[in-house]
């Protein structure tokens, strides 16, 4: 596995009011991986992402971002992450090229136009680089952001809800775009509602809910692992009950007797469904078709956070 960029230790973080936002969070996170952060609203992703971008301050545990303390070595740690938030908040009556340029010049970086062009042709913003960012859509705008943190030519990508408000096409672009930059070595971190956002471009995918991190895993691992799977037989005749030599499978009819579902863990697919044919075999029940159908990360996702409800 490559190197840690980041390494989250034992990180916790209790608000004035007493609010645990994050219990004890351990997490490395790979140079050059895309991981997706999924979480219901307020299970702690946000709060995680400000404290590794220096935002807010850890009440127990550290954050290592190339090496360096995220508290301690502030100025170096800030030098190597960029973030995206959620909220559109930028000057509307600054030109795309200005508000851009000046975001590297905040991280103390000379000026670079070739690199600002650059980037802002890699968003498909080159042509608004004049216009006034109360011209663009909220689409454009959220490109915007993501340039200006880009603009100091950081490793690490935070992304905090990116493509919420987006519509679905726009959505899509916007996956281009991290394909791109992680074709460009910048890893990137983003926390999503959107399942099909992560199932689309993550590497691996991490659930938090309640200020714990219950799962990294990597999305295919993930999938095959916990994602069940189902075996539709459509029948050659309809059935009007299970017999009873095929009881100890846990079947069950649809479409009127005509279907014949199983459900089975991915993983005992080999040991399980030869013998489970035969069983069928035997049981004097022939069918025309068959088909398999898996769960989506979603319905992982959900019976996951279910767990601790």
């Amino acid at each position: 596995m490559p190197k840690s960029i980041i390494s989250v230790e034992r990180l916790t973080k209790t608000y004035a009011n007493g609010f645990e936002a994050l219990k004890g969070v351990d997490l490395e996170i790979a140079e050059g991986e895309i991981l997706a952060l999924l979480g219901p609203n307020g299970a702690g992703k946000t709060t995680l992402i400000s404290i590794i971008c220096g935002i807010v301050t850890p009440s127990g545990g550290r954050v290592l971002a190339g090496g360096h303390d995220v508290v301690r070595d502030f100025r170096e740690t800030r030098a190597l992450i960029g973030l995206v938030p959620q909220e559109l908040t930028t000057d509307q009556f600054e030109t795309v090229w200005n508000t851009v340029s000046f975001s590297r010049g905040l991280h103390g970086k000379k000026p670079n136009p070739a690199y600002i062009e650059q980037v802002l042709r890699d968003l498909s913003l080159w042509d608004k680089k004049d216009f006034m960012l109360r011209q663009l859509s909220g689409g454009m705008k959220r490109r915007v952001l993501i340039a200006k943190a880009l603009s100091h030519e950081p490793r690490v990508l935070f992304l905090d809800e990116p493509t919420a408000g987006v519509d679905v096409n726009l959505r899509k672009d916007m996956w281009q775009v991290v394909g791109r930059l992680r074709e460009s070595g910048v890893t990137i971190i983003l926390t999503t509602h959107y399942i099909e956002e992560a199932e689309e471009i993550a590497d691996r995918v991490g659930v938090i809910d309640g200020g714990r991190l219950l799962l990294v895993e990597d999305k295919v691992t993930l999938m095959k692992k916990l994602g069940a799977k189902q075996l539709i037989l459509e029948l050659s005749e309809p059935l009007g009950a299970i017999p009873e030599a095929l009881s100890g499978y846990g079947l069950r009819l649809e479409n009127e007797g005509q279907a014949l579902v199983y459900d089975y863990d991915g993983h005992d697919q080999t040991d399980r469904i030869g013998p489970f044919l035969q069983a069928l075999s035997a049981a004097g029940i022939s069918f025309k078709d068959l088909s398999t159908r898996q769960n989506s990360l979603e319905d992982i996702f959900v019976s996951l956070i279910g767990e601790r409800a």
